[in-house]
């Protein structure tokens, strides 16, 4: 039986798929061993999840062979606001009625501006 924090829950019930790092690493085109720098310079966010606490990214923050447009600077903002890596997922998988749909679908279609304009609201 695998138990999850409420947060972890919460989070699994937003994001709609999830990849291993060498799953992401094998998407870009990387050796697995350039994933955990991309994810310590704060272009990607890594949770760990399941019974065995793998270290997994959300599939959404790939797309074409590449890291969205717009995640890095997203993910820099919502940190220099407090956000934990938890409520930065959270925000970005949580539907926005003024985007519409959510932060994370903005970025996948090339709307970064209005995303990074919402992130920066958030500190005020």
């Amino acid at each position: 039986m695998t138990v999850f924090s409420s947060v972890d829950a919460h989070i699994d019930a937003l994001v709609p798929s999830w990849l291993t790092l060498p799953e992401v690493a094998e998407r870009l085109g990387l050796e697995v061993t350039r994933i955990r720098p991309l994810i310590k310079e704060g272009q990607l966010i890594a949770v760990r999840r399941g019974e065995n606490k793998v270290l997994m990214v959300p599939a959404d923050f790939l797309g074409d062979g590449k890291i969205i447009k717009g995640l890095s600077g997203t993910l820099t903002v919502l940190k220099d606001d407090g956000f934990s890596d938890d409520e930065a997922l959270e925000w970005l998988f949580t539907a926005d009625s003024t985007l519409p749909g959510t932060p994370v679908q903005a970025l996948r279609e090339n709307r970064g501006t209005e995303v990074k304009r919402r992130a920066q609201a958030l500190a005020v």
